[in-house]
């Protein structure tokens, strides 16, 4: 199976989790949105819960890999690194609003916890990667002593908030109802430059 042949049921999968849920959303409708055998989805997945994670895997991996990088880049300092990684994520999260909103609603739910333990760890070495140049940062006394790990949650959580509701956004912003912020560059700048602001109030010794 090719890799885009993969990413078209990953995509199918996302656009039909955010439209009926995860429970709502049977494999015989997966493949047929995607407009492959059913036997295929079956014998490259397994299962509905190990689709589930393929997607996550298949979307988190383009960020691990940046992250990674910037972790290791001697040229720039921790808070540059900091800035870049805002930036990459409001850019990732606010061009998949569907994915996001998928994983937080079937996050939100504790039926399948061995099917959530896997999809944290997908996570956790980004979480890890984050934390520990804030960390670094701590040690060059550059940052204050913050708790790393919160700091991170502080920065994603916001992101994810913005994206639970499109409507409340607009009610933010004193937009339209019908109007996308997600993908009106003047939002994602404003969002992108009120995160480095509270990172640079939390962070920075004065």
């Amino acid at each position: 199976m090719s890799i885009d042949k993969k990413e078209h049921i990953i995509d199918a999968a996302i656009e039909l989790f955010a439209e009926k849920g995860f429970e709502g959303t049977s494999i015989r409708e997966l493949a047929a949105k995607a407009e492959v055998n059913l036997a295929m989805v079956n014998y490259y997945f397994g299962s509905k819960d190990k689709l589930f994670e393929a997607m996550v895997e298949h979307k988190v991996s383009f960020m691990r890999g940046r992250i990674e990088d910037l972790e290791k880049d001697k040229t720039i300092t921790e808070l540059e690194k900091m800035d870049l990684i805002i930036e990459g994520y409001v850019e990732r999260f606010l061009s998949q609003p569907e994915f996001h909103k998928v994983l937080q609603q079937e996050m939100l739910v504790s039926q399948r916890e061995e099917m959530h333990n896997k999809v944290i760890g997908i996570f956790s070495q980004n979480t890890h990667n984050i934390t520990s140049i804030i960390e670094k940062g701590i040690r060059k006394k550059i940052f204050k002593k913050v708790d790393a790990q919160l700091t991170f949650a502080t920065l994603i959580g916001t992101i994810n908030q913005v994206l639970m509701s499109k409507s409340m956004c607009n009610v933010l912003t004193g937009k339209d109802p019908h109007f996308n912020p997600y993908k009106d560059e003047h939002f994602k700048k404003r969002l992108i430059n009120h995160l480095k602001q509270i990172l640079r109030d939390h962070l920075l010794l004065h």
